[in-house]
């Protein structure tokens, strides 16, 4: 039986071995972040450290990170603003805030697609900035303070960290409302103990992403999915690689392939032992054509036929090519079937 192969990276990332021997170290720490006894202080000191870790890779300023349960749970900040004015390809999380309010509108952006990996800069905007930078942490240079935003949100589990865990970025001096209230912790800003051991072990995963980002891990991951794109092209001419020739994050290829709806093929490629999605890992499981898709111009039909392919650092060139062969010799069968 061959190895399966995981093709999913934007959905979620395996566990880096750093975040993990944080985390274990992590569980051993007693106390609670908000104790003044020793305890309390060994406790606060991971959190700390971690948030020190999460500014670096993010560039911005520790007191700038608020921790969060994931950016889902950072995104619904923006329902403390009268009015949110949404990027029409962001993901749901963002999506789910628009809405028409008095007062200056709140922008929210998303900086890197999960679905297509397409980079896109917010436009100009008179008010308030929010950019979701969730896929492009430890992927591509990214500065928080030189983006001219007010606001960003990122999670752990896309770069090698736990899962259920996160961060809100807010520029030093910009006022958002709480997301929970209580007892005051993260700077008054998100209410609750911390989870100390997700915390520890976002902190440790930032850190290594930022390193492998310095270390060019991710040129080598581009010039794969560069490799894969050549090959499914070349096993069908009618494939459409989206936002090919633009930039995009270097390891996302969104192929729509005619006449083969998205969930058929990530069905067929599970069966061969590849593990691939039809769009975002949070809306996958629904049948249904992508909104990202039919926002760029794709009609409808296009926009059912889409697959994500999502490669990681420890991806291999055998892999890719395993994955065109067999790939294209199932979308081969699949158009014979309706010819």
């Amino acid at each position: 039986m061959r190895e399966r192969v995981y093709l999913d990276w934007n959905a979620t990332t395996p566990l880096r071995s750093e975040a993990r021997a944080a985390m274990i170290a992590a569980m051993d720490v007693a106390g609670n972040p908000s104790s003044v006894h020793a305890e309390g202080r060994a406790a606060k000191a991971l959190v700390e450290k971690a948030r020190v870790q999460v500014a670096e890779a993010v560039g911005c300023k520790p007191a700038e990170v608020v921790f969060t349960s994931g950016a889902t749970e950072a995104a619904a900040v923006l329902r403390g603003f009268g009015a949110v004015e949404v990027d029409p390809t962001a993901h749901d999380c963002l999506w789910s805030q628009r809405r028409a309010g008095q007062g200056v509108a709140v922008l929210a952006w998303g900086y890197a697609n999960n679905e297509t990996g397409v980079i896109a800069e917010a436009p100009a905007h008179d008010g308030p900035v929010m950019l979701d930078i969730v896929q492009a942490v430890g992927k591509v240079p990214f500065a928080f303070g030189w983006s001219g935003a007010d606001m960003a949100i990122i999670s752990a589990h896309k770069f090698g960290g736990p899962k259920g865990v996160g961060a809100l970025i807010v520029r030093d001096g910009f006022e958002v409302p709480a997301l929970l209230t209580g007892g005051g912790q993260e700077m008054g800003r998100r209410a609750g103990t911390e989870n100390i051991v997700g915390i520890a072990g976002m902190g440790a995963a930032a850190e290594a992403a930022q390193r492998d980002l310095a270390d060019g891990v991710w040129d080598g991951v581009a010039e794969l999915r560069n490799i894969l794109e050549t090959a499914l092209a070349s096993g069908s001419n009618n494939t459409i690689s989206v936002g090919k020739g633009g930039p995009r994050l270097p390891n996302t290829l969104s192929l729509i392939a005619p006449g083969w709806k998205g969930e058929t093929q990530v069905m067929a490629m599970d069966l061969a032992g590849f593990a691939i999605s039809a769009g975002s890992a949070c809306s996958s499981g629904k049948v249904r054509e992508s909104r990202v898709l039919r926002a760029m111009g794709f009609d409808g039909g296009q926009a059912a036929q889409a697959i994500r392919i999502s490669l990681g650092p420890t991806t291999t060139k055998a892999q890719v090519l395993r994955f065109a062969d067999v790939w294209s010799a199932q979308y081969a069968k699949a158009r014979a079937r309706v010819a």
